[in-house]
């Protein structure tokens, strides 16, 4: 097909291209992303950060439910993806603080975005969720 014709440029890749081979989970930013910002926590991290730094108990105290190992384990994730820094300061008792790179301030941009999309989108969610859910009792029934 030629390129008036609405075929690909040469060289490149099309959907129907790529479909039928998988792509390795190693060769896909995507799924790599995903898999650091997709879990429970990190979202609600990055999302705090966006307002400046924190410390730790700060984080802790306004994350509803996470536990201080899991927090810890979120924050070095997300300090190994270049998405934070963490500072310590030379004081007693220590100090430690979080706070976004550039980079995960270019991430909070997106993550403000679905923020405000599950605030605004909520009732509707739940209200779809309530219609399936006794959709699925009467099924059942």
């Amino acid at each position: 097909m030629d390129q008036l014709a609405g075929g690909p440029m040469p060289g490149q890749t099309t959907i129907a291209d790529t479909s039928a081979t998988p792509i390795a989970p190693e060769d896909c930013p995507v799924r790599d992303v995903l898999n650091r910002i997709g879990d429970k926590w990190s979202v609600l991290v990055l999302n705090l950060l966006g307002d400046g730094s924190r410390r730790f108990t700060e984080l802790r105290n306004d994350i509803d439910g996470i536990s201080q190992r899991m927090l810890t384990v979120t924050l070095r994730g997300l300090e190994r993806d270049g998405l934070l820094t963490r500072t310590v300061h030379p004081v007693v008792p220590p100090r430690v603080d979080y706070e976004l790179t550039e980079l995960g301030r270019s991430l909070s941009e997106t993550i403000s975005s679905l923020v405000a999309w599950a605030e605004e989108n909520r009732p509707l969610i739940d209200r779809s969720r309530t219609v399936y859910d006794q959709s699925a009792l009467e099924s059942a029934s």
